[in-house]
């Protein structure tokens, strides 16, 4: 299962390259990640297979991993409205998407407060 995890570090020059190099190091793949820098601090998402390595390395360098959470990783077009499609189908679904980005190879990671029926919406 895919596992997303929250990581809250100093919004300073450095620290993105400090998970990239840590996950690298311990051999764990970084399937997708997004991130975004507010006040001082910077949120980054990992999407990763390996969630207890992941988080083992990370803590062992001293990065706090904020939450961790299976997500769903779902195929789709990299075409206008691929995404719109998608987040219809859980919607209509009555699931609420509380987290969405981009992977590699053109996957969306969707995180739900229901998965299992989003999972089958999908």
């Amino acid at each position: 299962m895919a596992t997303d995890l929250k990581i809250t570090l100093d919004d300073q020059p450095g620290e993105l390259a400090r998970v990239g190099e840590t996950l690298g190091s311990a051999g764990v793949n970084i399937d997708g990640v997004v991130g975004v820098a507010a006040g001082g601090r910077g949120e980054i998402h990992v999407l990763v297979d390996d969630a207890s390595g992941a988080r083992s390395a990370l803590e062992g360098a001293g990065i706090t991993v904020d939450e961790a959470r299976d997500v769903l990783v779902v195929d789709c077009d990299d075409s206008p409205g691929a995404m719109g499609e998608i987040a219809r189908r859980v919607a209509d679904a009555g699931v609420n998407v509380t987290l969405a980005y981009l992977a590699t190879r053109t996957r969306l990671v969707v995180g739900a407060d229901d998965l299992d029926k989003a999972r089958s919406a999908l």
